[in-house]
């Protein structure tokens, strides 16, 4: 037989893999099985002598690392995933808003076993994240694979998404993002009313059943329309956006463990709509129009009518959450949350694993404190975290 030695604080461990009683001739495990064996293994030990678990007894932490080892798996409490999925957030690299990483809430989904009963467990998320405009950090746990493998997943990547319609010319009605999930849930049998901004339903899977999709309770989506502080046409674009972003395409790794079913969500710094949503030419693309209601020259770049549209739209974003009551940071502040956050996690002597590119906001980044200093590397492997999903892992419709 082979044996899988780890040593931990508490001990060694030993793994077995494999039986006596079997063929000796028997295929040998995969390249690369052993060291996942061990690192999975490490992660539970390493979690357990997190100080956030100090206070459990000491043999909670030898008794799961001994199952883990026999079986392959355990069961966190709902204590102990709340605590994995706080510093999961704390530990994600690409993650601009850690500061709050100790609000987050826990909605335990790991015993809904039918895509109807993962749906209920996503609206109870949008109830308690969205309250009313006073957002709330939630995350939502389905769960974990079965034993062979086979998993639920949510297939959308938010729990809200606006649907993209391809039209004949080439031209894109609604979020051109979404075209794909759109067609493959229209093929399934959804129908939208063809707006710019018709919310796509949840597309779930579980090993048991078809990808099924579900229609989102409307009355569990905010959305703010969007108004000018200066400009009363601007409210005449027609523009709108959900207030809850919920993520539900990342994997959530705690303690050896993975759950790839976890949606969770905070609040938005407002450039990722003003400057990415409605500006990137490959979604809602507003600049023009919106430079063209300025009366901007755009007839060249060095005119920045881009630039200046930019500001505006992000004006109008800002200014309609806050007179909706709808929680959003700007982006100068999130950024002098960030720096904070950094300096905690320094001076407590941890290391906060840091993506550049993604803390710093897609406009005027030089005029915020993130852009002037460096980071841990975003690719430190620190666990517990938020993980995007391997290659292959995803819908076998969609690809999501």
């Amino acid at each position: 037989m082979l044996l899988y030695r780890v040593r931990k604080d508490f001990g060694v461990v030993t793994t077995v893999v494999g039986d006596d009683h079997l063929d000796k001739a028997r295929t040998a495990p995969p390249p690369g099985a052993v060291d996942e064996v061990e690192a999975r293994l490490r992660e539970c030990a390493e979690f357990f002598a997190l100080p956030e678990l100090a206070h459990l007894p000491p043999t909670r932490g030898r008794q799961a690392l001994d199952e883990f080892a026999l079986t392959g798996g355990y069961d966190h409490t709902a204590e102990e995933l709340l605590v994995g999925a706080k510093l999961a957030w704390r530990n994600h690299a690409r993650c601009v808003g850690r500061k709050h990483w100790r609000t987050l809430k826990l909605i335990d989904a790991r015993d809904a076993v039918t895509a109807d009963q993962l749906a209920d467990a996503c609206w109870e998320h949008l109830r308690v994240a969205t309250n009313g405009g006073a957002l709330q950090s939630v995350i939502t746990v389905g769960p974990r694979p079965l034993p062979d493998g086979r998993e639920f997943r949510i297939v959308s990547p938010q729990l809200i998404r606006y649907a993209g319609y391809r039209n004949a010319d080439g031209t894109v009605t609604g979020d051109p993002a979404h075209v794909d999930i759109t067609e493959t849930v229209t093929r399934l049998g959804w129908r939208g009313e063809g707006t710019r901004f018709d919310v796509l339903p949840l597309l779930i899977s579980t090993p048991d059943e078809p990808l099924r999709w579900f229609d989102v309770p409307r009355d569990l989506v905010l959305e703010v329309p969007l108004s000018h502080p200066n400009y009363s046409w601007f409210a005449g674009l027609g523009l709108k956006w959900h207030a809850v972003p919920a993520v539900a395409n990342m994997d959530l790794e705690v303690g050896g463990l993975r759950y790839p079913c976890a949606p969770f969500s905070g609040w938005y710094v407002n450039t990722e709509i003003g400057a990415r949503n409605f500006s990137d030419p490959y979604r809602y693309d507003m600049l023009p129009t919106i430079a063209k209601k300025l009366r901007l020259d755009t007839s060249s770049n060095r005119t920045l009518w881009r630039d200046r549209a930019l500001v505006e739209l992000n004006r109008a974003v800002i200014h309609s959450f806050r007179e909706a009551g709808v929680i959003m940071v700007d982006h100068h502040t999130v950024a002098e949350q960030f720096v904070d956050f950094v300096e905690r996690e320094e001076a407590a002597g941890r290391r906060c694993p840091t993506d550049w590119s993604w803390v710093n906001p897609p406009m005027s980044a030089s005029l915020t404190p993130t852009f002037h200093r460096l980071y841990d590397p975003p690719d430190l492997d620190v666990r517990p975290n938020f993980v995007t999903r391997s290659p292959g892992s995803g819908c076998p419709v969609t690809g999501a």
